[in-house]
């Protein structure tokens, strides 16, 4: 397969290798807004790089790991040229422009898969399979955490969408994921005691978020950018017959309180791109596969949109301070 992928940055560079080394990538071409960074990921995997136009004329398959605010126009772009899209997650910043590239999805008929890795995560993948089938009995409380191990810099914050819809969509995602259950109604709160920058960004540094799926489940969720013992992301599932935790390991940042317990990591999880590294080159190969028609799409547009409803409903639930009922996709 010829590959085209558009953004050259930090997570683009971990995506290229990971294409670069993948067997049934025979070409990979490397577009990005900054030339030299493109010029310079593609020198390190001896591949190529290409103007934009030309790589939407001549690949099999479009890659995005661009700035979120890029997402929607790409997206649309690759579906007029009817080509199978991986994009990182979200497709937009809002609901409304959302709506749009996936109408333009629908109407080429093309395949999108959106980028939650979560979904290919050994220990969240045995969670599922757990819950699904039954194992757990009613599971009645989920507890889900995503700590940064330190914030990103401060030119990240107006490009991100801020914490709750760049950090713990990805929660939303898992919860809907792994349950089968939707979210119908939030109460998320914030706080930015943290680096000026998220005060002036209009931002949070730390939020929480209680959702009650349509079936009673109460799921607690939590973010923060500063978690100065690691990176750590784990799901806490509670059932009337068993309780089981993913992301739970001898690299997890904890230190147990009890005599006897066990200590902090002598390495810690430093970042996602080291928590999930696996996880990441799976969701390509799964790509790849898709595209060629092989295996089904494990996470349509369709599943992004119904997260980043969750997200905006705890945004402005955390602005207005009050429970906020969620939008269906379909609304």
């Amino acid at each position: 397969m010829r590959i085209g992928l558009i953004g050259a940055g930090r997570i683009g560079s971990f995506h290229a290798t990971a294409l670069a080394a993948n067997d049934t990538v025979h070409d990979l071409l490397i577009a990005d807004a900054d030339p030299h960074r493109a010029t310079t990921l593609a020198k390190h995997l001896n591949t190529r790089t290409t103007p934009l136009d030309t790589l939407f004329r001549t690949v099999d398959a479009v890659v995005i790991t661009t700035p979120t605010a890029t997402h929607a126009e790409l997206i649309t772009r690759a579906a007029e040229a009817g080509l199978p899209t991986f994009c990182e997650k979200p497709v937009a910043l809002d609901p409304h422009r959302t709506r749009e590239a996936l109408h333009a999805v629908e109407e080429a008929g093309t395949l999108l898969q959106m980028g939650f890795q979560r979904r290919f995560d050994p220990g969240f993948r045995a969670a599922r399979e757990a819950v699904r089938a039954g194992r757990l009995g009613r599971v009645h409380t989920i507890r889900a955490v995503t700590s940064d191990a330190a914030p990103p810099p401060a030119d990240f914050l107006p490009l991100s969408g801020g914490l709750i819809r760049d950090c713990l969509i990805h929660d939303f995602d898992a919860v809907r994921w792994l349950t089968g259950r939707e979210v119908t109604e939030v109460y998320a709160r914030g706080s930015a005691g943290g680096a000026a920058f998220f005060r002036e960004a209009g931002d949070v540094d730390t939020a929480a978020a209680l959702l009650t799926l349509d079936d009673g489940t109460l799921v607690t969720a939590t973010a923060t950018r500063y978690n100065g013992a690691g990176y750590d992301v784990r799901m806490e599932l509670a059932g009337e017959r068993d309780q089981w935790v993913a992301g739970l390991g001898d690299r997890t940042p904890t230190t147990s309180a009890e005599p006897g317990g066990p200590g902090a990591p002598e390495r810690p999880w430093a970042d996602c791109l080291e928590r999930f590294e696996a996880a990441y080159r799976a969701e390509l190969a799964h790509f790849l596969r898709a595209a060629r028609g092989e295996a089904p799409n494990p996470c349509s547009g369709q599943e992004g949109l119904a997260a980043l409803l969750i997200a905006e409903a705890c945004e402005r639930s955390r602005r207005e301070n009050r429970p906020v009922r969620v939008a269906r996709p379909d609304s």
